[in-house]
């Protein structure tokens, strides 16, 4: 780490140099303090990936900063039943938070934990009542899917995740008890609610839980005679690939899912993804390119509009949001910060998940833009519903939101901000 840090600061002394610019200069145009830039190019500091970010940009360096600072994060394997045989094991405890664990009957047996599923054994699990006006099970089971997400927006993951569980379960268990009409969409049904599900569980923190439950919906939708989930997966795994800081795999991933022939919407959102990955980079034409194709692809949608739809439902033009944040990893952060407050004013009002995002988001923008008086008032706005949702993904920002205006805590709006925020990102540890 500390040989990274100094070649680091070598290249970033030597494109300083090249711009004809002192420290205090750079310092002032990335709102970085003049002794944190020494300490960096010194190689005592450790420099950040937004900091290389900002530099790229001010310095024109094309990412050749961004591309010093790698951040690589081994993903934990997830131990997979052998046997078709599969019983799941959910344990919910009084604080709200939740374990789930597949494992074959057979290891169940050894572990002697089989007396707990000897009452209903074979028969589905219970789902919900059926809500008023669903005249089949599969209205009824869509209607439920439908509430869940909205669930999913108004309180923290951990709290829709069992429930959605129980439903993948039961879904499942109907499509397979039902006749061949009803059987594929019931089944096709089940896949969204394990895509859903493998999303509540990265919102959660557990990347391999992640991956296994996109993994059953791909299982699920194939046997509902739907293929095109399978690269929907490569996109949900490049998402995760880019959070955990492997961004070629990103690359790698969003790529091979752009290239696939799947509907229109998985390759938009595929290019979106590879646009985040390649903004990471730092290469700022490409991700224009990519977020161009996103966009062109996404108008061509011609998704059932009674089918749920894959990605988020909440952001009313979800690839200039996409691109606001772009701008941000890019290192023009004041562009972003622009983009990010017009997209965010079309959020619903009860989409809380959304808005806590993009508002934390928001904030970090305007914050890395020197806007430190703006910056706090979005963040006072914004942490009762982050305090609320308690999701994984957004502590990582909050995090770094924290970090930034740490920079200026001499501020007083600095100084009246601060101990809520940290607060919140004591109780919100990013995974």
């Amino acid at each position: 780490m500390l040989e990274h840090a100094f070649e680091f600061g070598r290249e970033l002394r030597r494109w300083r140099m090249s711009a004809g610019l002192s420290l205090q200069q750079l310092g002032q145009r990335v709102h970085y303090s003049k002794s944190q830039l020494s300490k960096v190019e010194r190689g005592i500091k450790r420099p950040t990936p937004e900091l290389a970010r900002l530099c790229d940009t001010e310095l024109r360096a094309d990412g050749a900063l961004a591309r010093l600072v790698r951040v690589q994060h081994l993903l934990p394997p997830l131990s997979v039943p052998e046997s078709h045989d599969e019983v799941w094991l959910m344990q919910l405890r009084k604080d709200g938070s939740s374990t789930f664990q597949p494992m074959s009957r057979r290891d169940l047996i050894a572990v002697g934990a089989a007396s707990a599923f000897s009452v209903g054994a074979g028969e589905p699990a219970p789902s919900f009542p059926a809500p008023e006006g669903a005249e089949t099970v599969v209205d009824a089971s869509r209607l439920l899917f439908d509430q869940l997400r909205r669930l999913g927006q108004a309180s923290g993951p951990a709290s829709v995740l069992p429930p959605l569980i129980a439903q993948t379960h039961s879904v499942e268990q109907l499509a397979a008890r039902t006749g061949p009409r009803t059987r594929g969409p019931l089944l096709l049904l089940a896949s969204r609610y394990a895509e859903y599900a493998g999303w509540m569980a990265q919102e959660c923190g557990d990347d391999a839980a992640a991956i296994w439950w996109t993994d059953r919906a791909v299982q699920l939708a194939a046997a509902g005679s739907d293929t095109a989930l399978a690269v929907y997966a490569q996109v949900r795994r490049s998402l995760i690939s880019l959070y955990r800081g492997d961004v070629t795999e990103a690359v790698q991933l969003a790529t091979l899912a752009l290239e696939s022939d799947a509907p229109t919407r998985i390759r938009g959102l595929a290019a979106q993804h590879l646009a985040q990955g390649l903004a990471v980079r730092g290469d700022f034409d490409a991700c224009m390119r990519s977020l161009d194709q996103a966009r062109a692809l996404l108008d061509q949608d011609a998704t059932d509009p009674a089918q749920p739809v894959l990605g988020t439902s909440h952001v009313p033009d979800v690839v200039s949001m996409f691109t606001g944040w772009c701008l941000y990893d890019l290192g023009r952060a004041r562009q972003a910060a622009t983009l990010l407050d017009q997209e965010t004013a079309g959020i619903p009002v009860h989409a809380f998940r959304t808005r806590a995002r993009y508002g934390v988001r928001r904030a970090l923008a305007h914050a890395t833009a020197g806007d430190i008086e703006h910056a706090c008032k979005i963040t006072a706005e914004v942490l009762p519903s982050v305090g609320l949702i308690a999701s994984a993904t957004i502590a990582a920002d909050l995090h770094r939101l924290k970090h930034t205006l740490s920079r200026h805590a001499r501020q007083q709006s600095v100084r009246s901000v601060l101990p809520d925020l940290s607060g919140v990102t004591a109780r919100h540890r990013p995974s």
